[in-house]
């Protein structure tokens, strides 16, 4: 059999590496009906400059490329970020596909959820205008399968190198993390007095 082709979905800073897992791809694995997104990082986006390649996939072992794709769209709608790239989102999906892979009864109810817009669609959610895609989003909202993309999402989709990247996160890099590395770099807000600002916290 060739063998597999390894395409990691990750960005490199200049003082270290932050990357994703790797993604291993072979023809058997694609046969069984693995579902697999693929994507490629915008010329704009500050992660294309950042990452090795700008193409990226993500291999799913719990939901289909059908499924990936309308539950990525999904959460683009709930938590929106048009300059944010897809393969940020991806991540999200790629703790779905855990999740469903390790519970039937989850992977039922995100395959349910994901048959019943493409329904209301007649087709194609994800390609749906973006008004008509927030109008259903707002009708689900509540519901177990929006729950658990919302709740996934808001965790997996923040709480990562490629979003901190994006975002101009310091994260927790050097001594005193994000505290000496831009915390207050809000030009949009009048500074406020010494006395409001408290102590600068150390590490003593």
């Amino acid at each position: 059999m060739k063998q597999a082709t390894t395409i990691p979905l990750a960005v490199e800073s200049a003082t270290r590496a932050a990357h994703a897992p790797s993604i291993k791809l072979t023809r058997r694995e694609l046969l069984k009906g693995t579902g697999v997104l693929l994507g490629t990082l915008a010329v704009s986006s500050p992660l294309a400059l950042l990452a090795p390649s700008r193409a990226w996939a993500l291999e799913m072992t719990g939901l289909t490329t059908r499924q990936g794709t309308v539950l990525l769209a999904l959460t683009r709608r709930i938590y929106p970020h048009p300059s944010l790239d897809d393969a940020v989102y991806a991540l999200v999906v790629k703790d779905l596909d855990k999740k469903a892979a390790a519970d039937k009864n989850l992977r039922t109810l995100l395959a349910d959820g994901v048959k019943k817009l493409d329904a209301q669609a007649h087709g194609d959610w994800a390609k749906l205008p973006t008004a008509q895609q927030d109008s259903d989003v707002a009708a689900l909202a509540g519901s177990p399968f929006f729950e658990q993309v919302r709740s996934t999402a808001v965790v997996a989709l923040y709480s990562n190198p490629l979003a901190y990247a994006h975002f101009g996160y310091g994260a927790s890099e050097g001594d005193g993390g994000y505290l000496h590395k831009g915390f207050d770099d809000l030009t949009w807000l009048p500074e406020p007095p010494a006395a409001a600002s408290g102590p600068i916290p150390t590490d003593n």
